[in-house]
C-alpha cells in the first residue's frame, strides 16, 4: 500500500478506539449505519439514544466534540434538501411557525436529516481514529475485491499529486492575467480541465509502466496483516449491537 498518509479527518491519539484493528471498525460502522437506516422514524427517542452511542464512542476515542462538529458541515446540502421537503411533499397540511407545511414532508424531512446526521457522525469517527492506509489494509481484510481496494490506494496516493496540478495551472493562469468572472470564461476552464485530464492519464500511464518494469502482475503486495482477536470483535460490536436492541425497541413500543 506504501507509505502512510495523514489527512484532515485523522485525528492522532492512543485511545482505545484507535487500538481496534481497522477492520473491525470498518463492519462496525457498517453495521450501526444499517441499524440507523432500519430505525422507524416515528420513534424520535431511538434516534436520541443512537446519538448518544455515538457519543460515548467519541467520549471513549477522545475525540472533542468541536472537532467533530465541523466535520459535520459535509452534510450542509443534505440539510437543505430536508430543509425543502415539507414545502414539496403533498399529504396532510399543518402550521409550522405560521408557515403551512406537509406532515409527511416533516416527518420524511425528520427521517432524512437525523439518519444522515447519524451516519456522517459514524464516518467521522471512524476517519479520526483510522490512518487511510489502516482502512485499506481494513478493506483487505475485510475481502473487498483486490481492484477497488488498489484503485482507492492510488487515489489516495496521488490525489494529492493532481490536486498541485491544479494549483500549478491556476497560478499559470492569474500570472497571465486570467481571472474567470462570467460564462465567457467558461471556454478557458473548460480547456484547462482537459489538459488536466490528458496530463493525469499520461502520468497514469508513466506510472503503470513504471510498476510493470519492477514486476508488477496485477496485485499488490501484503505487507501488513491485519489479525483482531475475540475481545478486539466483542468490543467492536458493542456500539451495533446495542444500537440493534435500540432498533428492535423502536418498532416493538
Amino acid at each position: 500500500m506504501g507509505a502512510g498518509h495523514s489527512h484532515k479527518l485523522y485525528r492522532h491519539g492512543h485511545s482505545p478506539v484507535h487500538a481496534l484493528p481497522p477492520h473491525c471498525k470498518l463492519a462496525a460502522v457498517l453495521c450501526f449505519v444499517l441499524v440507523v437506516v432500519s430505525t422507524p422514524r416515528e420513534a424520535v427517542w431511538a434516534f436520541a439514544l443512537h446519538a448518544a452511542l455515538l457519543g460515548g464512542v467519541a467520549a471513549a476515542s477522545r475525540v472533542p466534540p468541536g472537532f467533530l462538529l465541523r466535520r459535520l458541515v459535509i452534510e450542509v446540502p443534505f440539510v437543505a434538501f430536508a430543509f425543502l421537503m415539507p414545502f414539496v411533499v403533498p399529504g396532510e397540511q399543518t402550521h409550522l411557525l405560521g408557515v403551512p407545511v406537509s406532515v409527511p414532508g416533516l416527518w420524511d424531512a425528520w427521517n432524512v436529516l437525523a439518519k444522515g446526521t447519524l451516519g456522517v457522525a459514524a464516518s467521522v469517527l471512524l476517519a479520526a481514529t483510522t490512518e487511510l492506509r489502516a482502512l485499506l489494509l481494513g478493506l483487505q481484510r475485510l475481502k473487498l475485491p483486490p481492484l477497488l481496494v488498489q484503485i482507492a490506494s492510488f487515489m489516495i496516493r496521488y490525489g494529492d499529486v493532481i490536486t498541485d496540478e491544479m494549483r500549478r495551472m491556476s497560478v499559470a493562469r492569474r500570472s497571465r492575467g486570467f481571472e474567470a468572472k462570467g460564462v465567457r470564461h467558461w471556454g478557458v476552464l473548460a480547456k484547462s480541465a482537459g489538459a488536466l485530464f490528458i496530463r493525469s492519464y499520461e502520468r497514469g500511464e508513466r506510472v503503470h509502466l513504471a510498476m510493470v518494469s519492477r514486476g508488477y502482475t496485477g496485485t499488490m503486495p501484503v505487507l501488513d496483516e491485519v489479525t483482531a482477536s475475540p475481545a478486539q470483535w466483542a468490543s467492536a460490536a458493542a456500539l451495533p449491537l446495542t444500537a440493534l436492541v435500540v432498533c428492535l425497541l423502536g418498532w416493538t413500543l
